[in-house]
Formats: C-alpha cells, structure tokens, sequence
C-alpha cells in the first residue's frame, strides 16, 4: 500500500535544453518539420500543431503533423486536420517523413511514452528536438530546445508567444487564431479553471481584433456530437457516479458495456471528468474507463489538493496542479477498489 501522498511544491528543471529563444533566428531558414503531439489529441494538442504548422509553412518550411493515434471527430473542423498523418493507421508514410526530419516539435507533452506506439521512433530520431509544453516534470534532456512553463494555461498559448515573441505576430491568420483559441478554451475549462490568468484574456482580446469569430469555434467543440453522446452522458450521471461527502470526493467508473452499449467513440467522454465538480463541497473528481488494453484515470480538483502528485504516487500518471491523468493494468474493479484506498489515505489533504 502506498504511504499516502504529501504536499509537494514542484520546480521546474531545463538545464539540458537551449532557451526557446534560440530558435527564432532559425524560423527563416526552411526546414523538413514534424509535429507531434500526446496520443488520441484533445483541442489543445491538435490546435497548438495545426497553429503551429500554419505558422511556419509561411516561412517556406515543409510541415507535417503526425498524431501517434486517431483523434476525436470533433476536432476535424480544424484547420489543416485532414493532413494530419495517423501513425497507427499509417506507419510506412509517417515513418518515411520521420526519417527526412531535420526538426521535431514536440507540443502537449513532455516525455516520450506519451505518445503510445510512437514513443520508440521519436526516441531514436537524431534531428533537432524542440518541446514546448506546459506540464510538470518534463524530460528536459532529451530536447535540444525548448520550454516548459506550468503557468500557462495551454500548449495553444505558448504557440501564440512564440509567434508574437519571434517577432512575427503579423502572421497570425484566422486558422491559426481558430486553433489557438480553441485550444485555450478547451485547457481553461472555457476560461472557468485558475489557468485563465490575465495574459490569456489579452491573448483573445487580441485574436479578436484579427478577426477570430470566437462562436464558430464554440459551436465546434461543445455543439458538435451525435444523439448517444448526451443519452451515455445521462446514464453514466445517473448510474455510474459514486459520491463519497465524507472524503468530498466524487467517482465515475465506466466499464467496457457502457462504451459498447452508446457506441462510444474516442473523444465522446470528453470533459465527464468535470461534471461532479459542480456538487457543493466536491474537492477532488475521479473519471475511469474501461479501455482494452488498459483503465484510463482522469483526475479534477479545486484548491489546494494535488492531482499530479496523486496521479504519479497511485496511477502512473501525473499532469497539472488541478487536473492530471494515469492509468491501471488492473482490472476495473482492482482499480477502483486501489483508487477508495488512496482517496482514505489522503483523507486528511481532503478535508
């Protein structure tokens, strides 16, 4: 059993990548570029990508976006999404363009198992790696560039100092102020989290004034799913959450009939994690499901409860302060029974 997880305050430690800085000199000179991003991309990892493919094929750069897995439906309204390469679906012609790479741009994460299938190869490319991520404890030395800064609110909005740090805010378009936006949205819980610090409604503000029409982007990422989505929402509101006020904590555990049952698909328990955080007194929220290989954990919390430590210390995960995720080789029913121990070990960090 494990001891129960303590208060942790994390630094940051970049003593192995150049500055991000250093890159911007080099933005002129075209390169062959691949981006990548975390396995089954949400609208921040796919809309930092695509912004940042948009942004540097204006410099005469050849880009390609290469996702390690599929991705939701509701993210192909996005710019450039039909160009993404699924390296799953589409090893060969991936790998061809990752052996030509002279820079890889590594966004939304910061280590390389996070990319599923996709881990080995990205490990064993020798161009120039460059990260630009915004979660804890990044694998620093295995990046010849970049940053990594928790208090941004999104991997979008660090797109977006690059391109008005670099000097080049004039190449801000509307499918790049569309994927940014997006992203923003989708990691600040629209704009509802901490993360939302006064620099991102100045980012938008901007935006707008570019011409960002700021619904369109709304309707496609919250308005934008089938029929069954909302009825397995419902059921799994109504038959699968647990809430435990003693531990002002609340559990959603859905297993592998729900999914087949509502034709489920990736994408479609998107934001479920955030449902119970709306009961009073609900300081942490645990989401699991029960996928093939695995059980995927997503953890919510509001004020001073530390998910990332949680995640890291019980699931093998870790993320943000407020918001992380992990995962169980257990089955559903270990897992949950792991997870009711742990939460009594932190009963006191609960309270």
């Amino acid at each position: 059993m494990a001891k129960p997880m303590k208060r942790e305050k994390h630094y940051l430690r970049s003593r192995f990548m150049k500055p991000i800085q250093d890159i911007y000199p080099l933005l002129v000179q075209p390169k062959q570029v691949v981006i990548t991003t975390h396995q089954k991309p949400d609208a921040d990892a796919m809309g930092s990508s695509l912004a940042l493919k948009h942004f540097l094929e204006q410099f005469g750069h050849s880009v390609t976006v290469i996702s390690p897995t599929n991705w939701a439906g509701w993210v192909n309204w996005m710019p450039g999404t039909k160009e993404v390469l699924d390296y799953e679906m589409d090893r060969g012609k991936a790998q061809a363009i990752l052996d030509k790479a002279e820079w890889l741009f590594c966004l939304d994460f910061n280590i390389f198992h996070r990319t599923k299938n996709l881990e080995t190869p990205l490990k064993n490319m020798t161009c120039v790696k460059i990260l630009i991520d915004h979660h804890q404890e990044p694998d620093s030395a295995s990046f010849n560039y970049g940053i990594s800064l928790t208090s941004k609110s999104s991997t979008c909005e660090m797109i977006y100092d690059l391109i008005v740090g670099s000097g080049h805010a004039d190449k801000i378009n509307i499918p790049i102020a569309e994927c940014i936006y997006a992203g923003v949205v989708g990691d600040t819980g629209s704009f509802r989290f901490p993360s939302a610090h006064a620099g991102v409604h100045t980012l938008v503000a901007d935006l707008k004034t570019r011409g960002l029409q700021h619904g369109k982007v709304h309707e496609n990422l919250f308005d934008n799913f089938l029929e069954n989505r909302l009825r397995f929402t419902g059921h799994v509101l109504l038959n699968r959450m647990e809430v435990f006020y003693e531990y002002n904590t609340a559990l959603i555990a859905i297993p592998k009939s729900d999914l087949l049952k509502y034709y489920i698909k990736t994408g479609d328990t998107e934001g479920l994690v955030n449902y119970p955080q709306s009961i009073q007194g609900i300081k942490l929220v645990a989401l699991v499901i029960d996928r093939d290989e695995e059980r995927k954990w997503s953890f919510r919390s509001k004020g001073d409860f530390d998910c990332n430590t949680f995640a890291r210390t019980y699931f093998e995960g870790g993320g943000h302060y407020n918001a992380s995720g992990g995962r169980s080789s257990d089955s559903l029913e270990k897992t949950v029974e792991r997870f009711k121990a742990a939460m009594k070990e932190n009963a006191t960090l609960l309270q």
